[in-house]
């Protein structure tokens, strides 16, 4: 499992998705949350500003990521 360091309390979806490398861009990362084939800890997230805060995990095709302080 890939990890990505947050350096505040927390990171929007769509910025982790781009930090963590699984989208080229903001406008991808919006497009692949509202088909549904995000998920984060386990259940289909459909907020591209939905916040994550450390220890949650995003799921994208087949990948998963953790996100850490």
């Amino acid at each position: 499992m890939k990890t990505i360091k947050i350096k505040d309390e927390f990171i929007k979806l769509g910025q982790a998705m781009k930090l963590a490398g699984l989208v080229d861009s903001g406008v991808e990362a919006k497009f692949r949350i509202q088909e549904g084939a995000v998920k984060v800890n386990g259940k289909t997230e459909l907020q591209r500003g939905k916040k994550l805060y450390a220890g949650d995990v995003i799921e994208y095709e087949g990948q998963q990521v953790k996100v850490e302080n």
